[in-house]
């Protein structure tokens, strides 16, 4: 019985991670969060795509950096009085949750001056037929209600098949870890 139990967790888990669509995202790519090279963060991200569920990755030295996140005003200003939030492990992972521009910089005197600042953009979905969202259910987006599914298309087929495929390769990578807790 309770292998059953773990089994159908198991496959709940499976599906939910196997049909989602986020992203994980290095900010500067091999470069990293870094002052050192001249990297323009913002062009960075405008050549991404963000969606909620996305996890954006900072790696940098924590003896010289930091991630603050902080609200536009700061951010244009470089003012890192009172962040939202000050991140300092070195490897920080955030995750995306709701719509709109999430201001990034290192807090470290002058760095946020010399470049070292990003502004992550994650549009609203473009739907004629979605309401606007409150500012409370902005971490849930809405999922319109259809009627009628029409038949898949050969892309439809493609993407459906291939996030199947997803959902089975995360299935292959925690069978073991499931074989252990057993």
């Amino acid at each position: 019985m309770a292998l059953m139990q773990k089994s159908v967790a198991l496959l709940m888990v499976m599906a939910v991670m196997g049909f989602s669509e986020a992203a994980v995202y290095k900010v500067g790519e091999s470069s990293g969060w870094t002052t050192i090279g001249s990297i323009d963060y913002n062009n960075w991200a405008a050549t991404k795509n963000f969606k909620l569920g996305d996890i954006i990755i900072f790696e940098y030295n924590s003896q010289f950096h930091n991630v603050m996140r902080v609200t536009h005003e700061m951010y244009k200003s470089c003012n890192a009085t009172s962040p939202i939030a000050t991140f300092t492990t070195g490897n920080d992972s955030i995750k995306i949750t709701n719509y709109g521009h999430h201001f990034f910089f290192c807090g470290v005197p002058g760095h946020c001056q010399a470049g070292q600042k990003v502004d992550i953009n994650v549009p609203r979905p473009s739907s004629s037929r979605a309401p606007s969202p409150s500012s409370s259910s902005l971490a849930s987006p809405i999922v319109p209600v259809v009627d009628k599914v029409p038949a898949p298309s050969p892309s439809n087929a493609a993407s459906t098949f291939i996030a199947l495929k997803a959902g089975f390769g995360v299935m292959g990578l925690l069978i073991p870890l499931f074989a252990l807790a057993i």
